[in-house]
């Protein structure tokens, strides 16, 4: 039922926005009024592509920044196929308007149109556009989990990475279409502030997530253990802390009630961040997909098999420890006890 829900309301989104802009944009615009319905539907097609694909690389920082964020993760890669979908439309109409009435091929003419490199602004931007457009394709043929497995997680999620780049292809693309085309200036405009504000969550979010590291991962005098949290009564209930020790992989540590375990923080699944979700009927329940795994022994409860590393945790007073070792994926940790706080 998420899963719908998730997708109706991102089909809804794209919709209004498309209608607003073809529909609505010509009552309250002149410019938009005199300008003919293909040309209309490139420019919404295109604009929606680049700001939904802004939206989907902001979804990480500000789930790290806020939590209340964390649902807007869930099917996020349901997005990233829509936007190559709307990608690919826009690029069929360009196609279609503009290069599909002379003598070349269409495909021909529209790498033909390549102005040269100087000077700056009539920069050859299609084939930009074109690089960013592959890139989107591959990743939402790849999307399906049958490719997580044929190619592993690592390299599924390294290859799903390859969209900063298609990112920083399409930035390129509109920027110098825009200082082409446009003489507001509005696509320019869209650009900047596109890349100044995911640039400002990615610095909050890695500043945010220093602070805590170095607020965590003091070694403790005595023993190669670290100081995972200074009051464990502060981890909320149901959710988890994210401590990252030098020189090791992330751990997630979850509170259910009085329990608290700890395992690696990457989902066996696509490497998800577990230490986002939360506990759901006394499993460690991934934000991405909602893949389950029992605190205390990192196990995927029956029928499925996943495991994941489990850690060793210890409680002094209501300062706890953790041992930045990993056991084998599936090896039992008894969880720690609480208790109740000293009055």
């Amino acid at each position: 039922r998420a899963k719908i829900v998730y997708d109706l309301a991102a089909a809804s989104i794209i919709v209004g926005y498309l209608a607003a802009f073809t529909v609505i944009g010509p009552l309250v615009s002149v410019s938009a009024r005199h300008t003919d319905p293909q040309s209309l539907w490139i420019k919404a097609l295109g604009s929606c592509a680049f700001i939904l694909l802004t939206l989907i690389l902001a979804i990480g920082p500000l789930a790290r920044l806020d939590v209340r964020f964390l649902p807007i993760l869930y099917n996020r890669r349901h997005l990233g196929v829509a936007i190559a979908i709307i990608a690919l439309l826009h690029a069929w109409q360009v196609v279609d308007w503009y290069f599909s009435s002379g003598s070349l091929p269409p495909l021909v003419a529209l790498l033909a149109s390549a102005t040269p490199l100087h000077p700056l602004p009539a920069f050859p931007f299609i084939p930009l556009g074109i690089v960013a457009l592959a890139i989107l394709l591959v990743m939402a043929a790849t999307s399906h989990d049958f490719w997580l497995a044929f190619l592993s997680p690592p390299v599924w999620k390294a290859l799903h990475m390859s969209v900063y780049g298609a990112y920083g292809l399409a930035v390129l693309h509109v920027a110098f279409g825009g200082a082409q085309a446009q003489a507001s200036g509005a696509l320019l405009m869209l650009s900047a502030v596109s890349v100044i504000a995911l640039t400002s969550l990615h610095l909050a979010a890695g500043f945010r997530a220093s602070r805590d590291d170095a607020a965590r991962a003091r070694e403790d005098s005595e023993t190669h253990w670290i100081v995972a949290a200074e009051d464990a009564f502060t981890i909320p209930d149901g959710r988890a802390i994210v401590v990252r020790p030098p020189d090791c992989e992330p751990v997630a540590i979850f509170r259910d009630g009085q329990r608290m375990s700890a395992t690696t923080n990457l989902c066996a699944h696509q490497n998800g961040p577990l230490g986002e979700g939360r506990i759901v009927d006394g499993c460690i329940t991934c934000p991405w997909h909602a893949y389950q795994y029992r605190m205390e022994d990192g196990c995927a409860p029956p029928p499925f098999t996943e495991r994941i590393a489990t850690y060793r945790l210890r409680l002094t007073g209501s300062r706890l420890l953790l041992d930045p070792r990993p056991n084998p994926p599936g090896t039992f940790v008894e969880p720690v006890l609480l208790g109740m706080r000293a009055p």
